[in-house]
Order: structure tokens, then C-alpha cells, then sequence
């Protein structure tokens, strides 16, 4: 698995990309990085640099993660998983449970903790798949889905870009992977200092999400970020990293 490194620092922040990011999903948040730590940014397997291992299943996924976060050496490790990447680190957590002892603390940021109806409509039989290449593999297509969406983004950026160059086949099946997950009350048992973290202007599933992982997680601390949509690690940068890197 392709790991993008930056920092050499003792202290590791672990990054896992969403649905259809990159590595380069992080690299806003590398000039924010403090003097002594590192943070590590891995393509998924079947993104980027990670192409050559296309996911079958969700063991499979986290079984690779899990492999990456014990080979990490460093004084304190937190993962940090934006959007769906939060629910494949937890299932890595889940699959080898000795890492909840290496793992300091959870950062999630803007993570669905269900799967709203506009996904379950691409799992459609026979329509689903047409669908989402309508959407998402479509040029046309995902003009118009960004536009749609403006609420829920600033006028700066682009909820459909990421869907630019990438393995269509490889992100329906990580749809598939995701929507199969079924309820976050498997991942009750990991008891880490976590944070919370969504945008202000984020999709309503994801604030009624919120909910439901501090139910599940009293502990957990939840921040709300005034200016960002759904993309705070480009809305919001600063603000972010204060709060992941603290």
C-alpha cells in the first residue's frame, strides 16, 4: 500500500482518505503540521498508488489497514478518518483489536454513521449502477451533482472532484463494501479519546450522525466548524488542524 509521508516527528497522525480521495486528500493539512510529528496519508487499496489491491470485502480493507497502522513506530498514534475512511479505520480497529492499545485517539471527521437513501439508490438492482455512473463517472454528470449541492460546500470547491481519474469500478465496489457495513453499534466497544469534527454547512445525514455516534460514545467530543461543508479539510484548513494536531 502506497504511504505518502510528511514530518518525521514522533508523535503520527494516520490519515485515511474517504470514498473516492487520495493520499492527497491531506496534503492541505501539511503545512500545519507541528515541529515533531509525522503524518501518514495511504491510498486505500485500488486508489492511487495502491491500484494493484482491489478490495472484495470489508475484512479484506481492514486487514490491510490494520497491517499499515502496526508497522507505524511512533510515541503516540492517532487515526484520523475523513468521511467514509473513518468507518474502514474502525473496522481495522475492529479486525485486530490489539491496536486499540496502540491507537491514542479517534479523529473523525464528517462521518455517516448510516447510509442515507441517496446511496442506497446506486445499490438499486440493475438501475443502481447506471445511476451512479451517470452521476459520478460523467463529466456532465457531476457538474450538475456539484451544483446541486452547493449548500452543503463553499463556492470554492468541488464535492464531485475527486470522482475526476479515478477506478470507477473500484469505487462502486467500495459503495457496495460501505453500505454493507450495517450499524455503528458493532464499533461500541472501542473506548478512545475521540473527536468528532464536521462542517456546519455539512449534509443533514451527517449532523443526525453526529448524534448517533455521541450516543453510542458519550465520551466523544463533537466540533462544529462555522465555515466549512462537507470538505473541511478544504474549507477549513486552519481551523482543522488546530484541532487534529493540538
Amino acid at each position: 500500500m502506497y504511504i505518502e509521508r510528511y514530518g518525521t516527528g514522533a508523535r503520527t497522525y494516520f490519515g485515511l482518505h474517504g470514498w473516492s480521495g487520495s493520499h492527497s486528500t491531506f496534503a492541505p493539512l501539511a503545512k500545519h503540521l507541528p515541529a515533531g510529528a509525522t503524518l501518514l496519508s495511504p491510498d486505500l487499496p485500488g486508489y492511487g498508488g495502491s491500484r494493484a489491491s482491489r478490495p472484495e470485502e470489508l475484512g479484506q480493507v481492514a486487514d490491510v489497514l490494520a497491517a499499515a497502522l502496526e508497522e507505524v513506530e511512533s510515541e503516540t498514534l492517532t487515526l484520523i478518518g475523513n468521511c467514509s475512511g473513518a468507518l474502514l479505520g474502525l473496522a481495522a480497529l475492529e479486525r485486530k483489536p490489539s491496536l486499540q492499545k496502540r491507537v491514542e485517539r479517534l479523529a473523525l471527521i464528517d462521518p455517516f454513521a448510516y447510509t442515507p437513501w441517496y446511496f442506497q439508490l446506486f445499490m438499486a438492482p440493475l438501475l443502481g449502477k447506471v445511476a451512479y455512473y451517470s452521476t459520478f463517472a460523467n463529466p456532465l454528470g457531476r457538474v450538475v451533482t456539484n451544483l446541486s449541492l452547493r449548500g452543503h460546500r463553499t463556492d470554492e470547491t468541488d464535492l464531485t472532484h475527486s470522482f475526476r481519474g479515478i477506478d470507477h469500478e473500484v469505487s462502486y465496489r467500495y459503495l457496495e463494501i460501505l453500505t454493507g457495513i450495517g450499524s455503528i453499534e458493532r464499533w461500541a466497544n472501542i473506548e478512545l479519546e475521540t473527536d468528532l469534527i464536521h462542517g456546519a454547512r455539512t449534509f443533514s445525514a451527517i449532523k443526525r450522525s453526529m448524534e448517533m455516534w455521541q450516543r453510542m460514545w458519550p465520551h466523544a467530543r463533537v466540533h462544529t466548524l462555522a465555515s466549512a461543508g462537507h470538505l473541511p479539510i478544504l474549507e477549513s484548513t486552519e481551523e482543522l488542524s488546530r484541532l487534529l494536531f493540538r
